[in-house]
């Protein structure tokens, strides 16, 4: 399993952006992954996910602003981000929504995303 997230920037609050995370070893259409982010000094939450029937689910945090997609095509796994703020910098990371699935992949280095007011 290989998971590489990219796309993250620096951008104004009140922005957009839309973060990338290419897949390979896991099937998307049948696994359920998921958007993760670390923002300083806080441990790693869950902000998102999509299943295999591409429902989605979202944290109260960035509900209604965020928007997490896929294509199972181009095996990737996307999150558009609007209306950015400060409390969003971090950096995110794509992983599978499940701890104990058995494609859990290593973290990597994630795509630092960073709001500025």
């Amino acid at each position: 399993v290989q998971l590489q997230a990219s796309g993250g920037g620096l951008v104004q609050v009140g922005g957009s952006l839309r973060i990338s995370c290419a897949v390979s070893g896991i099937i998307l259409s049948v696994n359920e992954m998921a958007w993760y982010r670390q923002c300083p000094g806080k441990e790693r939450e869950l902000v998102a996910s999509i299943a295999g029937d591409e429902s989605t689910t979202y944290s109260d945090s960035v509900k209604g602003r965020f928007t997490i997609s896929r294509d199972v095509a181009k095996s990737s796994v996307y999150l558009q981000m609007n209306n950015l703020k400060p409390e969003d910098t971090g950096v995110y990371y794509c992983n599978t929504e499940a701890a104990s699935s058995r494609y859990r992949g290593p973290w990597g280095q994630g795509t630092l995303v960073t709001v500025s007011s």
